[in-house]
């Protein structure tokens, strides 16, 4: 009796004890296995702030628009118009061609109107050039530098201005001149050449 409850107490102290070490062995095992298990990568989500509606279309910004101011186009000095009158009428006569009339050379603000008069062409305007001191007769139609003669009336001429911008852009205006008054310091003979329409660059006061 007494023997085989010392059997029945070992046998159960083996069990126990076997249990113990299979239990033991398999947490050592588990323990290896996630060791060797690479770590798992965290992937972190950025969140990007554009400040744009998510549920609203996509629409490219507009490109800026800079307005640039153009300038008025520089104007050639009396003598750089006055070649380039000659170089011209130089042309006009090897192509036997009308040449320019001699008033193309001239701005409207360097002309005075000296007289206006009727011939049988009509009315005619008597105008001195006052950078270079000479005096023309024109008529309705007379191109000039800057613009053209529109109309001539009984006290003034009516011109159409023209302004050249840096940018190609052109500017028409109209402009009137009156008549000069006569005074003891600015009477003005009309020359013979201005009669005969004689051009800037030979006429002689």
């Amino acid at each position: 009796m007494m023997h085989q409850k010392k059997t029945l107490t070992r046998g159960l102290t083996s069990l126990l004890l076997g249990g113990a070490i299979v239990a033991a062995s398999g947490a050592a095992v588990t323990a290896v296995a996630q060791d060797a298990q690479p770590e798992k990568t965290k992937v972190t989500k950025r969140s990007v702030s554009s400040g744009r509606d998510p549920f609203k279309r996509y629409e490219p910004p507009r490109p800026t628009m800079v307005k640039r101011i153009a300038g008025q186009a520089n104007v050639p000095s009396i003598q750089e118009r006055i070649s380039q009158y000659k170089a011209q009428k130089l042309a006009a006569m090897n192509a036997r061609m009308t040449a320019p009339k001699p008033t193309t050379a001239l701005l409207l603000s360097e002309i005075q109107v000296v007289a206006i008069t009727r011939t049988p062409r009509g009315y005619a305007a008597i105008i001195e050039a006052t950078p270079i001191k000479l005096s023309y007769v024109i008529y309705p139609g007379e191109p000039f530098y800057d613009g053209q003669l529109v109309a001539i009336e009984d006290n003034r001429l009516v011109f159409r201005h023209d302004v050249v911008f840096t940018d190609g852009r052109r500017e028409r205006s109209v402009e009137t001149k009156p008549l000069r008054q006569p005074t003891p310091v600015n009477t003005v003979t009309v020359s013979p050449a201005a009669a005969s329409g004689e051009s800037v660059a030979t006429a002689k006061p």
